[in-house]
């Protein structure tokens, strides 16, 4: 019996998210450029010409994978703009990202290894900017929660709360087995939302 078209694009969708895993584990043992797609596509279990019919080459697929990241970044500040209290808003992102990082501590070493590429790797240089770009977007809507919780130098209080943030998630990224996650989740919880200082 011939599958429907929701069977194909079930195995579709499957196949590309194979085929994305299997690169982010070469990228991250080996770095992007000493991999290759015929490496990418025996790990994932699939002919190179099967992959290429999903994805034209590596770069392609490195794109893919930004831009699947940034939805993720996107998603997490979409759902915290639906939030009334601006103290909830900062409590989500906390939540989000640390979270995210102590499940998948060697993805977010991967996309912060990428976010610093030299500005002479053409090739790469172009998913780090779009990263960047969009962590920019999110730091301007960071701002704007300080504003509303009226305290005094909002951008500063921002700039220290992400300092605050991304430096836990580097240590949970290289420590995760030692990292008392809880505890300094309860830290900055206790210090940006619950208090406006």
């Amino acid at each position: 019996m011939p599958r429907t078209k929701k069977e194909n694009a079930r195995i579709r969708q499957m196949t590309k998210e194979k085929i994305r895993t299997a690169a982010m584990e070469f990228f991250i043992k080996r770095g992007y450029h000493a991999t290759s797609i015929s490496e990418i596509a025996k790990h994932a279990g699939i002919s190179k010409g099967l992959l290429y019919n999903y994805y034209k080459g590596k770069e392609q697929l490195l794109a893919a994978m930004v831009e699947i990241r940034i939805g993720e970044l996107v998603e997490v500040m979409e759902t915290a703009k639906g939030i009334e209290k601006p103290n909830e808003q900062l409590k989500h992102i906390v939540e989000g990202a640390i979270e995210n990082v102590f499940q998948r501590p060697e993805i977010f070493r991967f996309y912060l290894h990428l976010q610093t590429q030299p500005e002479a790797d053409q090739e790469l240089i172009k998913y780090s900017n779009l990263l960047i770009e969009e962590n920019a977007r999110q730091f301007e809507f960071q701002c704007e929660i300080f504003e509303k919780l009226n305290v005094k130098e909002p951008r500063k209080r921002s700039l220290y709360f992400s300092s605050m943030l991304q430096g836990t998630m580097l240590m949970i990224s290289t420590y995760p087995e030692q990292f008392p996650k809880e505890e300094i989740k309860k830290q900055i919880l206790s210090e940006f939302c619950d208090s406006t200082v």
